[in-house]
């Protein structure tokens, strides 16, 4: 439905795309990944005609309809809700409002004409959902988390990141054939989340999207684009299969490398080695040929990750915190009311609910930052506890640098140790000495984060610490987590992060607090009625290494032929680098003997002898032929892939 070809892009002296070719079936479901800077919005910019290419063409079918939702910076005003969203099907209220005028013509002096065109317009509105797209806005506004009661209020009451899920709404409903999102996931809480994937699982047209949530990721795209260095590589499967088939291509890209710098080396050398002499110039001149015809391999960066360990908690009683009755209102408007929760050591709760239900104030009262407005908060024996607030960036002073702010909170004992911490975080060299001020929304959560090693804890609270930080990121902070042995509470809309990290799941909602014991996963299936804590055959594999469902034995022959094949073409190129090096050492031979005995030629007393002087010509010529076969054998070889 659409193809890039040869497609460039630049920005400043930097490029972007260089001359990539790209093909997007009318079904498919893509996710682009890369390191922040690769290109994935000015992809999706692109696709969606905001930006054009510098080279190359886009081509698109025809009919093909366009739908692209940025990160952020829409807003919508002068209308309610549920109008705002219903005028998305502008061209169905187009063809509803012709058929009522139809309508009224026709009652009073109708032509043929009228009714024929009547005819023509009620079935294409039947065809398109006319007759229930009422029906359908409140759908899609109640999966995107709108309440009835939002339904008529003012658009512009609403915070920017409802203002995205509004565009959202208006995006979905117009249902165009290639669905451009640009992490459509930031705003949005689990359910709406969980809502947003079967949506898109349903979706009959083409979707291309950019998302640092992983379980999003992994069941919602059926291939993943990765965007490097100005190149398009294509993974099939879900992002866990990309993850294992790019470390698999860069082990493989790495063992080439090396092979192809060891021959560049051995070429280099040998031409170094003869460049001077006039008998090796056709020799040396086809090695520099050689060389410039050599496709160098690039390997992709290591990518930099954060990278750290908690420090050991202090011992604790069995009971970390406690509220009893707990309840937390704001004038009229009661959050929290008889709140019993009881949290022991060790656990990993996660806090889950719609936006607003008031998981972040059910922390801040387990922090201590705010007093319950009745019953009461109790402290464990030796509770240490570090809170991670979700404006907690917001906190940082943007007036200090980097070092400066992380070492205004320090004890005097870790000031020796700051700047491995704030390495660790991937602060390091000219970035310890940054403004607060011109950290990116990554950098800012990182030192956030970083300041939280400051002082052992026994109960971490953390209230969206995911928040702006990329998907490698967010897992080696999910395996930190992993391995700190205290008790964590934790706010996420993540829900691999949810899934991977939590043993417990308190539910938020209606002033209320509910429990339920496991991951996420278990805690939909309890509210599904199901019960039962046996795994679903469809889960997705949550461990790093990838999933855990086997492959198929279509996947393990294809692997086998692939290895099958990789290892003939490793003792095919050992057996052509043996026989070159044998020629190689054979030319140097031949060569040196016609030195030799044109040496001896060259003396006027050798034709003395005339027996000897035809042996040595008979010598010379064989030698000569010897070599014309030799550079013959070793021109084969050099051509020989």
């Amino acid at each position: 439905m659409l193809q890039l070809r040869q497609i460039v892009k630049d920005f400043a002296d930097r490029r972007i795309f260089n001359c990539i070719d790209w093909h997007i079936h009318p079904t498919d479901k893509i996710g682009l990944c890369g390191e922040n800077g690769a290109g994935k919005s000015t992809l999706l910019k692109l696709l969606a005609g905001l930006t054009e290419a510098d080279g190359g063409t886009v081509q698109a079918a025809k009919a093909t309809t366009f739908g692209y939702l940025p990160q952020d910076g829409l807003s919508h005003r002068g209308r309610g809700l549920f109008a705002e969203v219903h005028s998305a099907l502008e061209e169905l209220l187009a063809v509803e409002s012709e058929l009522r005028l139809l309508e009224e013509r026709i009652a009073a002096d109708g032509t043929q004409d009228d009714l024929a065109r009547y005819a023509d317009l009620q079935e294409i509105f039947q065809h398109r959902g006319g007759y229930t797209m009422e029906s359908e806005v409140g759908r899609v506004l109640s999966g995107l988390g709108f309440s009835a009661d939002d339904f008529d209020k003012p658009c512009e009451q609403f915070s920017g990141g409802w203002q995205m899920r509004i565009a959202l709404a208006k995006l979905l409903l117009q249902r165009p054939t290639l669905l451009l999102l640009d992490e459509p996931t930031n705003h949005l809480d689990l359910p709406a989340r969980d809502w947003l994937e079967d949506y898109l699982l349903s979706y009959p047209h083409a979707v291309v999207l950019v998302s640092h949530d992983r379980f999003f990721l992994d069941k919602v795209v059926g291939r993943i684009v990765e965007i490097w260095n100005g190149k398009l590589t294509e993974y099939p499967g879900n992002y866990t299969r990309y993850v294992r088939a790019r470390d698999e291509r860069v082990t493989a890209l790495k063992a080439a490398k090396k092979q192809q710098d060891e021959e560049i080396a051995r070429t280099e050398a040998f031409i170094s080695r003869f460049r001077y002499q006039a008998n090796k110039a056709s020799l040396v001149q086809s090695r520099i040929k050689q060389l410039e015809k050599i496709e160098r391999i690039d390997l992709p960066p290591e990518r930099k990750q954060i990278a750290f360990t908690f420090p050991p908690p202090p011992k604790a009683g069995r009971i970390a915190l406690e509220l009893k009755g707990a309840a937390q209102r704001y004038g009229e408007l009661q959050v929290l009311k008889d709140v019993d929760l009881q949290i022991e050591q060790g656990e990993r709760i996660a806090l889950v609910g719609p936006n607003g239900a008031g998981k972040s104030t059910l922390v801040r009262l387990l922090a201590g930052t705010e007093e319950p407005s009745a019953g009461s908060r109790e402290e464990g024996h030796n509770l240490k506890l570090a809170y991670f607030a979700q404006d907690q960036a917001s906190e940082l002073n943007p007036a200090r640098d980097v070092y400066s702010e992380i070492c205004a909170d320090a004890p005097i004992l870790m000031v020796p140790k700051l700047r491995n911490i704030l390495g660790a975080f991937l602060f390091s060299g000219d970035d310890v000495e940054k403004r607060v001020s011109v950290l990116s929304g990554g950098e800012r959560n990182r030192l956030a984060l970083a300041k939280l090693l400051l002082r052992p804890a026994n109960l971490l609270l953390l209230d969206e610490p995911t928040n702006h930080l990329d998907l490698q990121s967010k897992q080696v902070l999910l395996d930190s987590l992993r391995r700190y042995p205290g008790t964590i509470v934790f706010v996420s809309h993540d829900r691999y992060f949810v899934d991977a990290l939590a043993t417990r799941i308190l539910e938020v909602g209606d002033g209320r607090v509910e429990s339920y014991l496991g991951n996420y996963e278990d805690f939909l299936r309890a509210k599904q009625g199901e019960g039962d804590t046996r795994h679903s055959t469809q889960r997705v594999e949550l461990q790093s290494e990838g999933c855990s469902d086997s492959d198929s034995p279509i996947d393990k022959d294809a692997r086998r032929q692939a290895h099958a094949e990789r290892k003939g073409r490793q003792r095919r190129e050992q057996k052509r680098q043996k026989e070159l090096s044998a020629v190689e050492a054979q030319i140097e031979q031949v060569e040196g003997q016609i030195a030799a005995l044109e040496k001896l030629m060259a003396d006027p007393e050798f034709y003395q002898d005339q027996q000897r002087w035809r042996d040595a010509t008979n010598d010379h010529g064989r030698l000569k032929e010897q070599l014309d076969d030799a550079y013959q054998r070793w021109e084969s070889l050099q051509e020989t892939e």
